[in-house]
């Protein structure tokens, strides 16, 4: 049985955003916020894994609402994801997982994630962080 070199793991292709993949964050988005949102399709180059020297290239789909968060969904293998909202560089939250392999549970805890923190900040529920 031959090996694989560690350095070609990580060189391997992530596979593009899916038009299924697609649907489900258009689905869960209108639902979200009862409208459509324009969803920006792009690349980002991320470490996999902490110990990695190398960056990995996925797909990433990334959107904003109308208060000013961003959000970036990472598919960093077949049905991984990552997540995270962000208000500015130095304002970067995530929901507490990893990675899912579920883009469903993915979006709907990042958005989750992002509504009880802005509660939080309103005052509206006792912050987490306390």
């Amino acid at each position: 049985m031959s090996r694989i070199p560690l350095n070609l793991l990580s060189m391997a292709e992530t596979p593009d955003i899916s038009d299924t993949e697609r649907w489900i964050l258009e689905t869960t988005l209108r639902e979200r916020y009862g409208r459509d949102l324009e969803l920006q399709l792009a690349d980002a180059e991320i470490r996999l894994h902490p110990s990695d020297r190398e960056l990995a290239s996925c797909p990433v789909v990334f959107w904003h609402d109308s208060q000013g968060c961003n959000f970036v969904v990472f598919k960093t293998g077949d049905r991984n994801y990552r997540c995270q909202f962000f208000y500015r560089g130095y304002q970067q939250y995530g929901t507490g997982v990893k990675e899912y392999d579920d883009l469903s549970e993915c979006v709907v805890s990042l958005l989750q994630a992002q509504a009880d923190h802005a509660a939080e900040g309103r005052g509206d529920i006792a912050s987490k962080r306390s």
